[in-house]
């Protein structure tokens, strides 16, 4: 994993010195500190889905360009199997599958995430991102925490957000959830 980490780095680093953009910007772009920013590129870090989400619209390039350096080539379809989609994110809190990293020019990027129970009693912490994000519930109950709201979710259930809010998510009941997120 770590590997595919400095890889990814390697590919953003590429793409903002051929942009000509400096490590700064891109971190006031992002709105995260400057220190941080290098540490994605360096592939100290994982780097969020959110965050790669916003690096492929200032780049231009698809998201699966990113992950795994190859040109997106499908346009007319992608097919994911299960359990094959590409691993954007390892974190004790959240984990991303993409469901269409093959397919060129998405208006939206989709995933499977799994959301592991937590073991303390802190809020968890609260990510933005520019656009709207549409969220599916498979599995277990899931606790939506934006603007200021906390909400529940379980099997079945859905939310479609402004996801410029600042939002987190919690898996309940000491069960990991899993949901379907698009991000648009």
């Amino acid at each position: 994993m770590k590997e595919k980490i400095k890889e990814i780095g390697s590919r953003i680093f590429e793409l903002r010195d051929l942009s000509k953009i400096s490590a700064e910007e891109m971190a006031e772009y992002l709105n995260i500190d400057v220190g941080t920013y290098k540490q994605y590129e360096e592939g100290v870090v994982d780097i969020p889905a959110s965050i790669l989400y916003e690096i492929s619209h200032k780049f231009d390039v698809d998201m699966g360009l990113l992950l795994t350096g190859e040109e997106t080539r499908m346009h007319i379809f992608t097919v994911t199997r299960k359990g094959k989609g590409i691993e954007v994110e390892r974190q004790k809190q959240y984990k991303y599958e993409n469901l269409a990293e093959k397919f060129i020019h998405k208006k939206a990027e989709p995933f499977i995430v799994t959301v592991e129970p937590k073991n303390n009693d802190k809020e968890p912490n609260k990510n933005s991102h520019p656009g709207q994000e549409f969220d599916y519930v498979l599995e277990g109950n899931l606790k939506i925490y934006i603007h200021n709201n906390e909400i529940i979710l379980k099997e079945g259930d859905s939310i479609f957000f402004d996801s410029s809010y600042e939002h987190a998510m919690e898996a309940l009941n000491n069960k990991p959830a899993k949901f379907i997120a698009i991000v648009m």
